[in-house]
């Protein structure tokens, strides 16, 4: 199941679904772009209730068990450990392997 979202959010990011970081994250939830927001396992419980508290339930927030910075950073092209998704077929896609 790793391996389907990890592939899932590298095809996101090379199709330009994706925001990468806290400030891009926080930026797609206020200007009503994200659809989901994902964070790894490894970062911190402050960060992750922040971005619950923001997204408020306008965004589902979901932390990825099993897959950390390193990981996800590789997949996805860039340094990052939060990343929101920005496209509903990704978003219903990566929710229903996530469910």
């Amino acid at each position: 199941m790793k391996h389907k979202i990890l592939s899932l959010l590298g095809f996101a990011s090379k199709a330009g679904k994706l925001s990468f970081g806290v400030h891009a994250t926080e930026w797609a939830i206020k200007s009503g772009k994200a659809r989901l927001v994902l964070a790894c396992e490894n970062i911190s419980e402050k960060s992750v209730k922040e971005l619950k508290f923001k997204a408020s339930d306008k965004v589902p927030v979901k932390v990825l068990l099993g897959i950390n910075i390193d990981t996800l950073s590789k997949k996805v092209g860039k340094s990052c450990g939060i990343v929101a998704v920005n496209d509903e077929g990704f978003a219903a896609s990566l929710l229903n392997l996530l469910n």
